[in-house]
């Protein structure tokens, strides 16, 4: 069991793309500081804040909550260019917080040569394909696990950097020509652009461990953001069609050395239907014209990639699955507005196989499961003006409950549009009923 603390982990329980990023920027208000664990920049978390949009690909999103000291761990993997390019896009719209990041200094970088390989084993699995974001994610990780990978700690010390940089090249050029016919990449040009990469963020560098422990030891209270979704976590999700990390809470004391019997509560972030990007199984995917409903009103599109996202009901199996395994505390529901259209909405509360339930979620999804579906009526009505439990329809409330039962987890929050106000924040929070014959 978890100490009682004052710090927080928000999570996806989902396939990624569960509104994290509006829900971290509405908490971080009150903490100090926000940490991001796992990950690179095939994450995109979007915080809408008035007429402004910002996608965060690398930094927390509460960098855009004023005085937080924002920090990226060392299971995160970090495209330096990437980073650039997102620290100038604060700037330009009108945030200069680049001084309240910290990098851990143990972080593996992405490289060139992590992304040119990312495309040439996708493009050569052929019906295999993973989906992946093609940013050099999968490519770094393997890297890191084959302890060959170059850290920030490496790239901030140019001699070392150069030395370890020239010996990968070597390597990985050799296994672009004689894998798959590519022409091998230039030492010199990449020196170049990562020196000054390098330059840039060197004074962002830093033992994260150590800090986040002086934090905590001075009384500041600390988020942890999660990317991507508990389904996707490398040992735990829908393998191999999952992303390199592990992106439940259980990433956590590994991705930052900070202890996670520290943390008080875990939040697990799911929308009130269900999406995934990329490769993989979907048991509840809609292919007509309902799944394009939710697509068009829900803006599925990646954030990252700009794909368009697979659209689905809600997969109670699967989330019940991600709350067990990620010991979450309690759900936000985000996009319930999204359904606000539907006469009826079904949702998935299992499992089945030649007539049989399945009892577990499955280590491989061949063949695929039945989906064993619900109805429940829809509302008809806005929701996007809600800003308490009282103002939602009756049929919206028995939703959320049906979500809680099926889920044996109390819901804390409920999302009902983009905006940082769109938000219906319990008192009480909606506790599962217990079930009868127990």
């Amino acid at each position: 069991m978890r100490e009682s603390g004052r710090h927080l982990c928000v999570v996806g329980v989902q396939w990624g793309d569960e509104g994290k990023g509006k829900i971290v920027d509405v908490l971080a208000a009150d903490f100090d500081v926000v940490v991001r664990y796992q990950g690179g920049a095939n994450a995109g978390h979007t915080v809408k804040i008035g007429a402004k949009q910002y996608v965060f690909h690398l930094i927390p999103s509460g960098i855009v909550q004023d005085g937080k000291h924002c920090v990226i761990g060392n299971g995160v993997v970090i495209d330096p260019e990437a980073l650039i390019a997102e620290l100038d896009d604060l700037k330009r719209g009108g945030l200069h917080r680049e001084e309240s990041i910290s990098i851990s200094d143990r972080a593996h970088v992405v490289l060139p040569y992590h992304r040119v390989l990312d495309a040439v084993r996708e493009k050569s699995s052929g019906s295999g394909r993973i989906g992946t974001t093609l940013r050099g994610i999968g490519p770094c990780y393997t890297d890191k696990a084959s302890r060959c990978g170059i850290r920030m700690a490496d790239l901030i010390d140019r001699e070392r950097f150069a030395r370890l940089l020239r010996a990968n090249l070597e390597v990985k050029n050799r296994e672009l020509a004689a894998l798959y016919g590519e022409k091998p990449l230039e030492y010199e040009p990449i020196l170049r652009d990562y020196s000054a990469f390098a330059e840039r963020l060197r004074p962002r560098v830093r033992d994260i461990s150590k800090l986040l422990i002086d934090e905590e030891a001075r009384g500041a209270r600390i988020l942890f953001e999660g990317a991507q979704g508990s389904l996707l976590d490398v040992d735990l999700g829908t393998y191999p069609f999952v992303t390199s990390s592990n992106t439940s809470f259980l990433g956590l004391g590994a991705g930052t050395g900070f202890s996670p019997r520290k943390i008080g509560r875990v939040l697990g972030i799911t929308k009130a239907y269900s999406t995934r990007v990329g490769e993989g199984p979907f048991v509840t995917e809609l292919l007509e014209e309902t799944g394009e409903y939710l697509r068009r009103t829900g803006g599925e599109y990646g954030a990252t990639t700009g794909r368009p996202r697979r659209c689905g009901w809600l997969d109670l199996a699967a989330v019940r699955y991600a709350i067990a395994f990620g010991d979450v505390d309690a759900l936000v529901i985000t996009k319930l507005d999204v359904l606000d259209g539907l006469s009826e909405i079904r949702v998935s509360v299992g499992y089945q196989q030649g007539g049989k339930a399945v009892e577990a979620f499955p280590p491989h999804f061949q063949p695929p499961p039945e989906p064993v579906y619900r109805t429940l009526p829809g509302w008809k009505q806005p929701t996007s003006g809600c800003r308490k439990l009282s103002d939602l329809p009756m049929e919206t409330v028995d939703y959320l409950q049906f979500i809680a039962d099926g889920c044996g987890c109390p819901i804390a929050m409920v999302s009902v549009g983009q905006e940082r106000d769109a938000m219906i924040r319990l008192d009480r929070p909606i506790a599962p009923r217990e079930r009868s014959g127990k």
